[in-house]
């Protein structure tokens, strides 16, 4: 057995980073395509409404492993050459903005109908009623689901080592291999996740709790 040092350690948080920037792409960039699926399904348009509800089965009735791997050797296919990193980041983000968009799309249709008939009657046109209006309230309501969501996102970059890509499940394995101590370099992989997901749940918990009690 080797023994865990500075440089496994250092390894480690290489892998950290490579999560962390991982989550942060994935929630931002589908939180920006999320915006539009939401608009999109809650549009009048029905030829959106069915394309966008489509978009959103697809992503939440199949594996991220499976997306991530049609992601990584489709784009090939093309004859596009991408790092592993590019791959990952675009089937995370695709990932994410479907469910991101289902979120906020029940948010959204969750604001009460009243909402919309008194900017209706102030004579606010479609993006100020959005902007002004029902948007600021739908993102409040979502805020839980949003978080849970974000938690989610963060323990699936576990699985972007299937395609190459260190993150830090894969720099686990990688030190376990070298050091044949599974059980401790695991282990230190488990509580970094929990340091950073327990205060994430927490507060969605807590988010939760208080909208409830406002709510009666």
């Amino acid at each position: 057995m080797g023994p865990i040092g500075e440089n496994e350690f250092f390894f480690l948080m290489q892998g950290l980073k490579w999560t962390v920037l991982l989550a942060i792409v994935g929630f931002i960039g589908g939180g920006i395509f999320g915006i539009l699926i939401a608009l999109l399904r809650t549009s009048k348009t029905k030829v959106a409404r069915r394309i966008t509800a489509g978009y959103i089965g697809v992503f939440q009735g199949t594996p991220l492993l499976m997306q991530l791997f049609v992601v990584y050797y489709g784009v090939a296919l093309l004859g596009i050459e991408v790092n592993a990193w590019i791959a990952v980041a675009i089937a995370f983000t695709l990932h994410a903005s479907a469910f991101l968009g289902e979120i906020w799309r029940g948010s959204i249709e969750a604001v009460p109908k009243g909402q919309t008939e008194a900017a209706n009657a102030l004579g606010l046109h479609y993006v100020s009623r959005m902007k002004d209006v029902i948007l600021p309230q739908a993102l409040k309501i979502s805020m839980p689901a949003t978080i849970g969501f974000l938690v989610q996102l963060i323990k699936g970059t576990s699985l972007a080592a299937i395609v190459g890509f260190i993150e830090l499940t894969r720099a686990g394995q990688i030190i376990s291999n070298q050091t044949y101590r599974p059980l401790l370099v695991f282990g230190i992989v488990g509580a970094i996740y929990f340091i950073i997901c327990w205060p994430l749940s927490h507060a969605g918990s807590g988010l939760e709790k208080r909208m409830a009690k406002a709510v009666r």
